[in-house]
């Protein structure tokens, strides 16, 4: 049975659209006809439209970009023109960074995955962030460490076609990453520097990754200053300013390759993962506790994101000492977050599992990017629009972090839980 038409209460709404804006105002979901008919009725009369300029959802700066006509600097460009999409997002993640990010009581972990050393980015962006204090730690992949070491050593890469043949490449003793090509040699001359230096005294033991970095960092500074070259390395220059970087997977480069042999003839070189677990962890803590907030910068994701991340978990869920999460999440990533991947896990999703403090989720930015382009714009805009911060030399403190992190542990494991069962089976979870 049809509908009887009428104006009566509970009478259904008028064909053509949805009711008007609960502001009393026509909306877009209002009557078509009407909507059309006084539009044109505007038009007649010459007026501008602008009824819906008060809405909250039109606060937004106007897309009304500069024209670009090469004089713009980087950071002018990307305020005047990245405006929408991803251009956008990257514009947000440059001032979430220098805005909020590199304020003095903020502690800057940067994780890094894809080969960035290789393609020369160590010496053009990272370098210069971790020389202007704008890095203050550092998880990476064994990976980019280990291609990092050969422009220390006086090696070299060369820009190539991705499309050689790699059967011809083999037969010339050339590797190629994508793009990028070397000598096979580049690889021996690398691994014969790194087994040199580990089988010296000063290695003869367990430590952590930051400790094995700091002490590679060291010797390939030395080679630097022999060879005149200037800095090139990542590794030397963590080194230099007391920047400690860990290594989520040590085995996982041609480092841990290296330690592995060499512990075939009895080195006694271990990377203490334990350590590493707990010295992220601390630092985080100090960072927090300490009256300041943690920020994290992540170029791509995969091992090295979730070891930043999970220093979070590690001091509120395993650790149990209060805290809230990450104040400041930024990530440039390929990754999309539908496939379960934490390479493309959102910050929200972070939020469940306490990584990232959910009263500051306003303060996360994802800018779906290739890193290679987003790190060097990036790193240009902060040095337009930030100082150079003091170095924090977190190196050099880490045992007194490590200390914090040790007192407050104790002090919230002071009073265990009771144990009121004997057996040997733990009671099934309900």
């Amino acid at each position: 049975m049809a509908k009887s038409k009428g104006n009566g209460a509970g009478q259904g709404r008028d064909r053509g659209g949805f009711k008007s804006s609960r502001h009393g105002k026509v909306s877009a979901a209002g009557p078509k006809a009407q909507q059309k008919l006084a539009a044109e009725e505007r038009e007649k009369r010459g007026e501008q439209h602008t009824a819906h300029e008060t809405s909250r959802f039109l606060k937004g700066q106007r897309i009304d970009p500069r024209r670009i006509d090469g004089r713009e600097t980087v950071a002018d460009l990307i305020e005047g023109t990245y405006l929408a999409y991803n251009a956008a997002r990257l514009r947000e993640a440059c001032q979430l960074y220098t805005e909020k990010m590199l304020q003095p009581d903020v502690t800057v972990g940067l994780s890094i995955t894809g080969a960035l050393t290789p393609a020369g980015l160590g010496m053009s962006a990272l370098i210069p962030l971790i020389e202007g204090g704008f890095v203050d730690w550092i998880i990476s992949t064994g990976a980019n460490l280990y291609h990092d070491a050969h422009f220390g050593l006086g090696l070299t890469m060369h820009r190539g076609n991705a499309q050689e043949s790699d059967v011809l490449l083999r037969e010339e003793g050339v590797v190629r990453i994508y793009d990028i090509f070397f000598d096979y040699d580049v690889l021996l001359s690398t691994d014969a520097f790194f087994r040199k230096i580990i089988s010296g005294k000063e290695f003869q033991r367990a430590m952590s990754s930051a400790e094995f970095h700091n002490l590679a960092g060291k010797y390939v500074r030395e080679r630097e200053k022999t060879l005149g070259i200037g800095q090139k390395s990542l590794l030397s220059a963590a080194y230099s300013a007391s920047v400690p970087i860990y290594t989520s997977s040590p085995g996982d480069s041609s480092i841990g390759m290296n330690i592995a042999a060499l512990a075939l003839d009895g080195n006694k070189l271990i990377l203490d993962p334990n350590r590493d677990v707990n010295e992220t962890a601390s630092i985080v803590l100090d960072a927090k506790h300490s009256g300041g907030k943690s920020g994290v910068m992540i170029l791509g994701g995969g091992s090295p994101k979730n070891f930043m991340l999970q220093t979070e978990p590690q001091i509120q869920e395993v650790l149990g000492i209060d805290e809230k999460g990450h104040d400041y999440f930024l990530q440039i990533t390929d990754a999309r977050p539908d496939t379960g991947g934490l390479s493309g896990a959102t910050p929200a999703e972070a939020v469940s599992w306490g990584k990232i403090d959910p009263d500051r989720l306003p303060d996360a930015v994802v800018c779906y990017l290739d890193s290679t382009v987003a790190l060097p714009l990036l790193t240009s805009y902060a040095f337009a629009r930030h100082e150079p911060r003091p170095l924090k030399r977190l190196f050099d403190r880490r045992d007194a972090m490590m200390s914090r992190l040790r007192q407050e542990y104790e002090k919230s494991s002071s009073q265990p839980a009771a144990i009121d069962h004997t057996d040997s089976k733990l009671p099934q979870h309900r």
